[in-house]
């Protein structure tokens, strides 16, 4: 049985050498040459023969898209991996630039839900450290190592270590 080695081009051959020069990992390596297929997808030519503009209407083509931040910015990335460590032109490149991701907000529960989660809570035990957590706002390591020693019922504080 005789094996089909698939041909690659030098520029992508390049870009990898210089990945494994630096010792990338898989993943951004993959992310990396993804974002160039990318590109010469889009351009219909060789990404060498780019210009800067170029890359600007790529990035704009994706934004138009509505592609997610995420791919933006990992193409963003990989192309300016290519310009300015595999073709040593970063003025190519300069003009790119990442997209904010949107922060998303954490789910906060309701009065009536903490309520029920605290009540469904059998043991006192539990039942204390669910409401210290909450109370205080401590993570659940701070609350299994508060002692009695920490409380100041004078004072009516806490004391977290």
């Amino acid at each position: 049985m005789t094996q089909v080695k698939k041909q690659i081009s030098p520029l992508r051959q390049c870009m990898v050498d210089e990945m494994n020069m630096r010792k990338l990992s898989p993943k951004p390596q993959q992310s990396y040459l993804r974002a160039a297929d990318r590109l010469a997808t889009y351009l219909k030519h060789s990404p060498q023969l780019a210009t800067s503009e170029q890359l600007r209407q790529l990035q704009i083509a994706f934004v138009a898209q509505s592609a997610s931040s995420g791919k933006i910015n990992a193409t963003i990335s990989g192309i300016q991996f290519l310009y300015c460590n595999t073709l040593d032109q970063p003025d190519i490149a300069k003009r790119l630039c990442s997209v904010p991701a949107p922060r998303k907000l954490p789910n906060v529960l309701s009065i009536e839900e903490v309520k029920r989660l605290i009540d469904g809570c059998l043991s006192p035990k539990y039942r204390a450290a669910l409401s210290v957590a909450y109370g205080t706002g401590l993570r659940i390591s701070e609350v299994v190592a508060l002692k009695v020693a920490n409380i100041d019922s004078d004072r009516m504080v806490l004391n977290v270590e």
